[in-house]
């Protein structure tokens, strides 16, 4: 069974900065590309910024030049660095990892999400 935790969220200024962080664990061998996504009341869950296992990253045009998402594959975890942050940020912020399960089909997995509100 496997766990995702985000942590790192809250209120935060406009112009500011928030750090999010995610953990994977239980039986995981590997992790395949890991991602975070968002949802604003009212709105679908959108893509932010995704990472694959080699590093290469895609963001939404929205964050691109202020948001960067990392990762440490030792520890299973990856991180949403959040800055010059707007209102139109706020939203709960999912992460998800895909992780290959039996016959190799890949199973996404995702965290129960963690609230990031921006406002003076």
């Amino acid at each position: 069974q496997v766990q995702l935790v985000e942590s790192g969220g809250g209120l935060v200024q406009p112009g500011g900065s928030l750090r999010l962080s995610c953990a994977a664990s239980g039986s995981i061998f590997s992790i395949n590309a890991m991602g975070w996504y968002r949802q604003a009341p009212g709105k679908e869950r959108e893509l932010v910024a995704a990472i694959t296992s080699s590093g290469s990253t895609n963001y939404a045009d929205s964050v691109k030049g202020r948001f960067t998402i990392s990762r440490d594959n030792a520890k299973n975890t990856v991180i949403l660095q959040m800055n010059s942050l707007k209102p139109e940020d706020t939203a709960v912020y999912y992460c998800n990892a895909d992780i290959p399960g039996p016959s190799s089909l890949l199973l996404r997995y995702w965290g129960k999400g963690t609230l990031v509100t921006v406002s003076s």
